[in-house]
């Protein structure tokens, strides 16, 4: 047990090095990624559906997605390090890109997750969701994009 904590911790730590500030946007996503998918699935009798193996495995092939976008906002990062560094303009930002995706895909999750749990018949804080909504337009109004109003 020993050697595969040891196995474990080291993959962890080789990964949040590599990521550096990505890192808990990343795991936090993950985390909220499995959530979603845990209470869409509990929540589909609430909403008359049928929990089938293809609808699933869609969900799956969404959450999979999401970290692809990700990884398109680190290479969309990579990118504009590489064209100023060209021109000989020194910047030091890290992950800008990659983390604004991956916080706007925090709170869809964030909603997807609260929405579900709401199917179920649990009340929600009244805040909430106004607050996750809100951090979803702040990044949308902050970077220039418009909410397409759909949370999935």
């Amino acid at each position: 047990m020993e050697k595969v904590k040891t196995i474990f911790i080291m993959i962890f730590t080789t990964l949040s090095a590599w990521m550096g500030v990505l890192a808990i946007p990343v795991y936090l996503l993950i985390s909220l990624n499995i959530v979603d998918w845990f209470t869409g699935y509990v929540a589909a009798p609430y909403r008359g559906q049928e929990r089938q193996s293809r609808i699933g495995f869609k969900g799956i092939a969404k959450k999979v997605s999401m970290l692809m976008l990700v990884w398109v906002g680190c290479s969309v990062d990579w990118l504009m390090q590489y064209a100023v560094s060209t021109i000989g303009i020194s910047i030091s930002f890290n992950y800008v890109a990659a983390s604004l995706v991956a916080v706007w895909l925090i709170a869809n999750e964030i909603i997807s997750i609260l929405e579900n749990i709401a199917d179920m018949g649990i009340d929600l804080p009244p805040f909430l969701m106004k607050l996750a909504k809100w951090v979803k337009s702040e990044v949308e109004t902050k970077t220039g994009g418009e909410s397409d109003k759909k949370n999935d």
